[in-house]
């Protein structure tokens, strides 16, 4: 499991002034923040794993390496900066999570017996819809 706290030591954060309600507390503060993170240069991911984190992520990812997720929902600038380093931990987490692999199973007789005993009975429905043959 990836250390989180050495993690978020390699990020760094932007902050801009965010559109949206708000009165002039828009206008005047900084509160949208942009918590940036260069994935290609980090010492704490290995090269698997910054491999895998790009797969997984090459939407957010733009062509220098770097890692952008940006928040805006709050008007405060210290809560925009949780969310966003909250969504970062959980972004890498998801990407250097290994996934199973699938196991191919047989579709079971049973399985097999009632959806073919299903069809019948449909079958059935819809021929007793039609006219009677004299």
């Amino acid at each position: 499991m990836i250390d989180t706290a050495r993690l978020i030591r390699e990020v760094w954060f932007r902050y801009s002034r965010s559109g949206g309600p708000g009165g002039q507390n828009v206008n005047k503060l900084e509160t949208k923040v942009e918590l940036l993170f260069d994935v290609m240069n980090s010492s704490v991911l290995s090269g698997e794993e910054k491999t895998r984190v790009v797969a997984a992520e090459k939407n957010r990812i733009g062509s220098d390496g770097v890692l952008r997720i940006v928040s805006n929902e709050s008007r405060s600038q210290y809560s925009n900066r949780e969310t966003a380093v909250e969504r970062f931990v959980e972004i890498v987490g998801r990407a250097l999570r290994r996934k199973k692999k699938r196991r191919k199973t047989a579709v079971s007789a049973a399985s097999r017996e009632k959806r073919l005993e299903g069809k019948k009975n449909r079958s059935r429905i819809k021929k007793l819809r039609s006219r009677p043959e004299y």
